[in-house]
């Protein structure tokens, strides 16, 4: 109960006396809810709080845990985790795992990121990097390491991740197609390597792998859009990796794809002059990597027939890969050299298989297929070459290089053989090579001179030069006086000659005068004779005188 006071006024007196106010206590009830103003603040600021812890309840994000294999660069409290540049979380904590392995970061995430965390989302921390030729986390130099992060295309909700060693080449959802390639070796190619169409850089290896039984790589390629349409089912990939130099039986050939794959390596891919086939490749399908360009493009056989070639000469300088020719068309290769002790003749040979391809030894139609020939056929055809003269014969590629290929030719005086078509690779007769018929016509003439009796001539021909030798002493002393002697008298027989044929000798002079007297007698006479030719009859008559 709460006492107040309030004032009447009285009325004034007539009679003139002053009047006086008194108060009059009157009674009012307290209200049940009403509160004083003192107590408003802590109100306000509770109702502020709750507020704020409403709006920080309903902003908070998912909490995640990602593996990493070392927490090197990560921060508990400072490392961000960003996505295109924006941050999306922070790191909490980090924990070592039950075995000691790896290491647990704890992320909070902000609420608008819970749709990003799904099964193929990928993290994994933003360093300064080096890699496939290109550069990348230079702003961490400044700002530090900061997770990155890549959404995935799955629909399944995760929250346990493990981050990735490095990042990855290609953001998801790419435009363009991965195709997957099968190699002997990886080369020096590496994650981010470039891959070429043209010379044009149309790609980048994305992973590679050593295949579960170690006998080969398998790479990962993936082909930007709209250069992907150009990968078809017959497209051939080859390493572009740095200078190609090859050395073979046609001399030396460098080819590069571009300064980027000297330096860095990379893959190529084109379809063959000749394909027919125009349709664009699945994706993830698996295609053969070739080491260069020239295998490469190499004629794709469908039928190909195995011999073996059984040489008893070295087969120094043939290599496997070797062209097999005929007449300067190329028939095959060889696939493998081996050796091989016969113990009934107690020798060695060496048994070269190779591989023919039969086609390019039959006819073509007028549309340009080859007509194909079942194996009965292409047996009876290979029985009739021959039976023709055909050997196999190793020769000389280069002189320079010493390379050896095989030549398939006709030789009609080679002994008559015939094919074993019985064994599991028939054998192709051979003859000796150009190289091997030189030695041994070499060996011959060199057995032959082993027989001639040099010594012998040697000394028949020192006794020769001894008896020469006694005859010109005996020219000297003997010859040589009278003969100089002959020669002087004959000089001067010589010198009298000159003397007398002189013109101005007498023997000259009188030889002259007689040749005038044989002229003079040569007119009289020819005179006479004209005379009596017309006058024969001065012979009987004598000489009458003109009238």
């Amino acid at each position: 109960m709460q006492w107040s006071w309030t004032v009447n006024k009285l009325p004034a007196q007539n009679d003139g006396e002053d009047a006086t106010d008194f108060p009059t206590a009157v009674t009012a009830g307290r209200s049940r809810w009403r509160m004083p103003l003192v107590w408003l603040v802590p109100l306000v600021a509770v109702l502020i709080a709750g507020g704020l812890a409403v709006q920080s309840i309903m902003q908070k994000g998912p909490t995640i845990t990602i593996s990493f294999t070392t927490g090197e660069g990560i921060e508990a409290g400072k490392t961000k985790i960003k996505f295109k540049n924006v941050d999306i979380g922070v790191i909490k904590s980090l924990t070592l795992s039950d075995d000691h392995k790896t290491v647990l970061a704890s992320a909070e995430m902000s609420r608008n990121a819970s749709s990003m965390l799904v099964d193929d989302t990928r993290f994994w921390v933003v360093r300064p990097r080096i890699a496939g030729g290109t550069v990348s986390g230079i702003s961490t130099l400044i700002s530090g390491s900061h997770i990155g992060m890549d959404i995935g295309t799955s629909q399944k909700a995760r929250r346990d991740f493990t981050g990735l060693e490095s990042p990855p080449v290609l953001a998801s959802g790419a435009p363009g197609r991965e195709f997957v390639l099968k190699s002997g070796s990886i080369g020096s190619l590496d994650i981010g390597s470039p891959v070429f169409f043209r010379k044009l850089q149309v790609g980048q290896i994305v992973s590679y792998a050593l295949d579960p039984d170690g006998a080969g790589m398998t790479v990962h390629v993936f082909v930007n859009a709209p250069y992907d349409k150009y990968v078809t089912n017959d497209t051939r990939f080859w390493q572009a990796s740095g200078v190609d130099v090859t050395l073979d039986t046609t001399g030396v050939k460098v080819n590069t794809e571009s300064l980027v794959s000297i330096l860095i390596g990379g893959l190529a891919f084109e379809n063959p002059p000749d394909t027919t086939s125009k349709i664009e490749a699945d994706p993830k399908r698996e295609f053969q990597l070739f080491g260069g360009r020239a295998d490469a493009m190499k004629q794709h056989e469908t039928i190909v027939d195995k011999y073996v070639l059984n040489f008893k000469e070295s087969v120094r300088g043939l290599t496997v890969g070797a062209p097999i020719d005929f007449r300067g068309i190329v028939i095959g290769e060889v696939s493998a050299i081996n050796t091989h002790f016969d113990p009934a003749t107690k020798e060695f040979s060496i048994p070269v298989e190779v591989s023919f391809f039969p086609e390019r030894l039959i006819s073509r139609d007028e549309v340009g297929g080859a007509i194909a020939a079942t194996p009965a056929e292409r047996q009876e055809f290979a029985d009739y070459l021959v039976k023709k003269g055909l050997r196999a014969q190793l020769r000389t590629a280069s002189l320079l290089t010493g390379q050896l290929y095989i030549a398939i030719d006709f030789f009609p005086s080679a002994p008559k053989a015939a094919i074993d078509w019985s064994k599991t690779t028939p054998q192709l007769p051979t003859i000796p090579g150009n190289l091997q018929g030189l030695q041994d016509s070499i060996t011959t003439l060199v057995a032959k001179l082993n027989k001639i009796p040099f010594e012998g001539i040697g000394n028949d021909l020192r006794k020769t030069l001894n008896d020469a030798d006694t005859l010109m002493n005996t020219i000297n002393t003997d010859v040589a006086p009278e003969a100089k002697a002959t020669l002087a008298t004959a000089r001067e027989a010589i010198t009298s000659v000159n003397r007398t044929l002189q013109s101005d000798s007498p023997l000259q002079q009188s030889t002259a005068e007689t040749m005038r007297e044989v002229s003079r007698t040569a007119a009289s006479f020819r005179a006479l004779a004209e005379y009596l030719q017309r006058h024969p009859e001065a012979l009987l008559r004598g000489k009458t005188e003109d009238k």
